[in-house]
């Protein structure tokens, strides 16, 4: 990544470039989900992908970069998009590519989106803010 210029907010009228490679991380690594409160779309990879993620924290303000974590002979970071970040950017970047997406990742997120789309005004007030432990350095 250290050859890309640096990242800029991402929404639909970003570089298509950007938007497909968000995609691509969140169609082969993604999880899509939720804590039974509020959704959450959950990126964890090896450490030594942590340009990536520090990219990913630019392109989409608000989102959470957590680790890096040593478990089970894994090493590890977790990044997490909730609430208005959630909602706002991320869904809608989703939602207008949702076609390039396969089957089986599509209805992961249409599974996501059915259980807590509901409950994204609530989410979004609080803005996902309500952490369990604090993000990266």
């Amino acid at each position: 990544m250290a050859s890309r210029s640096p990242a800029t907010e991402l929404d639909e009228s970003t570089d298509p470039v950007a938007v497909g490679f968000v995609l691509g991380l969140l169609a082969g690594e993604g999880h899509f989900g939720g804590d039974g409160r509020q959704a959450h779309v959950i990126l964890r990879m090896h450490a030594r992908h942590e340009a990536t993620f520090r990219w990913l924290e630019k392109a989409l303000p608000g989102s959470r970069l957590y680790g890096p974590y040593h478990h089970g002979g894994r090493h590890y970071y977790q990044w997490m998009c909730r609430g208005r970040t959630l909602w706002e950017r991320l869904v809608p970047l989703i939602d207008s590519n949702v076609d390039l997406l396969d089957d089986h990742v599509r209805g992961r997120y249409q599974a996501m989106l059915e259980r807590y789309r509901a409950g994204q005004d609530r989410s979004a007030a609080a803005d996902g803010t309500v952490e369990r432990r604090g993000p990266a350095r």
